[in-house]
């Protein structure tokens, strides 16, 4: 086979196919969709619109959830009781504003029932159907219709007012939107409500496990990782503490990262050398984060980078 006939082929496999491809050590990572941030630029008229939820990333293999990065989430038995023998795609959810808890739990691998009692499934996406998001939306209503796990909690495709994002939700909400002046309207009722975010599903595209504008999320803010280079002293109250990071983005770019932190973190900073996640509010003229401010240390577990 030529090298183009060989890249021709491995194009189309990526466009319009899950690849679950094999890492060693009998994992394989599943290929999912990937979202960009929402800059203005999409034809909203395309979109559907969900409330982002703030939890772990887990794909449905059939028999067992997987994380983004091939590790097998350790659940109770009766959590997947039911789930169907197609692939989802969707994400460990405790509610709004926990999750760190999510991420702590799972670290524990405690597979006690009462530690998974609130926790839930909320499915997005059907990554293996064929046809446009439009379609697989109505595949996964009809797939999940009668189903009677309380953890599994069904995508619907629900024209309702803005209000209906407000409650926590029983199900995951797709709605349209006519413009950007909606979507705003929405965005913020969702954040006053304590949520992260919106996330926008193009009607006709179908499943592409790789980046694209396919699906986009929208946020107040933007974030970004870097890595710790240096602790900086405090000064003042903080005095003997850590005053800020000294943080290097991908690009080699570096930069203090000095709000966001409780006493407790400023009195054992996540280490030199670890990933952090920290948000901003675009960027200045030379390219750096403007008003940066700490969210989370990144985990190394089973996958908790969206």
């Amino acid at each position: 086979m030529s090298r183009a006939i060989f890249l021709f082929v491995l194009a189309t496999v990526l466009a319009f196919g899950v690849v679950v491809a094999s890492v060693g050590h009998g994992r394989t990572v599943p290929a999912l969709t990937q979202a960009r941030v929402y800059q203005g630029e999409a034809d909203l008229s395309r979109y559907w619109v969900s409330e982002k939820f703030d939890g772990v990333r887990a794909y449905w293999d059939g028999e067992d959830l997987i994380s983004r990065h091939g590790n097998r989430f350790d659940v109770p038995a009766a959590f997947t009781r039911g789930f169907p023998e197609q692939p989802l795609d969707g994400e460990l959810w405790m509610g709004r504003g926990t999750f760190s808890r999510m991420v702590g739990l799972i670290n524990r691998h405690d597979t006690g029932p009462e530690h998974w009692r609130d926790v839930y499934y909320m499915v997005f996406d059907l990554p293996r159907a064929a046809g446009p998001f439009d379609e697989r939306l109505q595949t996964l209503r009809r797939l999940l219709k009668d189903h009677d796990n309380p953890h599994l909690r069904l995508v619907r495709q629900l024209k309702v007012p803005d209000r209906a994002l407000l409650s926590p939700p029983r199900l995951v909400r797709q709605l349209k939107v006519p413009d950007r002046a909606a979507l705003d309207r929405r965005l913020e009722k969702v954040i006053e409500a304590g949520g992260e975010g919106l996330m926008l599903h193009r009607g006709d595209a179908p499943y592409r496990s790789y980046r694209s504008a396919d699906l986009l999320k929208v946020k107040p803010y933007q974030d970004a990782e870097a890595r710790v280079v240096a602790h900086l002293p405090g000064e003042g109250r903080l005095e003997g503490k850590m005053g800020a990071l000294l943080v290097e983005t991908a690009s080699g770019q570096h930069f203090r990262l000095g709000s966001g932190f409780n006493d407790a973190q400023r009195a054992e900073p996540p280490p030199i050398g670890s990933l952090v996640t920290y948000k901003f509010y675009g960027r200045t003229r030379h390219g750096l984060p403007r008003f940066p401010s700490f969210l989370r240390v990144r985990r190394q577990g089973p996958g908790f980078i969206r």
